[in-house]
């Protein structure tokens, strides 16, 4: 991998972890345009990380009070909303794998997202903060973020239209939705890594030491910024927009898929 690869790996996923329009198809789809395939998984570790600190920087106030507060009422909400996730990725992760792998069907999972986003921005605002949340508010968001465990199916897409679906104000169903990426974030790289160890794959041999610091930096760089983007977009309802950009692109995969085989082969 060339510095400009992981550069530009850094930063589709430092953007789309957070913009609801899947950093995991992304990923596919520019790791088959750029022709990598040895060790992605380790790499996918590293940027993982570096969103993870992206979140920490703009939710540490958030993140401090759980840590010095920890048996609260937001504490067992993110609990709530991890467990589904977990069950589902257990269950299904591998099944999912094998039926979406490689790039395979990613565009109607786009286009998937993208009638999600349109049904969340149509849904009036609703009131509810996150200290008004119940549990089952929880653990519905935690269902869709399970379902996001399909590739090109956005986590923060599926999390946030939840939020708004349970009547949650925008703003809290962005908090919301970033705070619950912190345990769906480390739940996914425990999974991977545990795939790269039965893969005998050596993060520093595969890529080098200058594309790992080049895509961590930038894909935290990009995070940061991608959620402060996401939150000023949530308040002003403008989901619709990313809607149209996941049915283009999936529209265009579609496409390549059954007729033009020049994108995911």
């Amino acid at each position: 991998m060339q510095i400009l690869e992981a550069i530009v790996l850094g930063l589709i996923q430092g953007l789309t972890e957070f913009l609801p329009v899947s950093s995991s198809g992304h990923l596919v789809l520019f790791e088959n345009l750029f022709g990598i395939h040895e060790a992605t998984q380790a790499f996918t570790i590293l940027l993982h990380v570096a969103t993870l600190i992206a979140v920490f920087i703009y939710y540490w106030k958030d993140i401090w009070a759980l840590i010095c507060h920890p048996f609260q009422r937001t504490t067992a909400l993110l609990i709530a909303g991890t467990i589904p996730t977990v069950i589902i990725a257990l269950l299904f992760n591998d099944t999912f794998d094998t039926i979406f792998g490689a790039g395979k069907f990613i565009g109607f999972n786009f286009i998937f997202t993208g009638f999600i986003l349109l049904y969340a921005d149509s849904r009036k605002e609703g009131r509810k903060k996150i200290r008004n949340m119940s549990i089952f508010d929880s653990l519905i968001v935690g269902v869709l973020q399970g379902v996001a465990i399909l590739p090109a199916v956005s986590r923060s897409g599926m999390t946030i239209s939840a939020c708004l679906a349970r009547k949650i104000d925008r703003e809290n169903a962005a908090r919301f939705s970033f705070l619950l990426s912190i345990p769906a974030i480390l739940g996914g790289m425990v999974l991977t890594i545990k795939d790269m160890i039965t893969g005998d794959v050596v993060l520093t041999e595969a890529f080098g030491v200058m594309p790992m610091i080049a895509g961590f930096v930038t894909a935290a760089v990009s995070g940061y910024f991608a959620i402060r983007f996401m939150v000023d977009i949530i308040k002003k309802g403008k989901l619709k927009w990313f809607s149209v950009y996941v049915f283009i692109l999936g529209g265009i995969l579609i496409a390549d898929q059954f007729f033009l085989h020049m994108i995911i082969k």
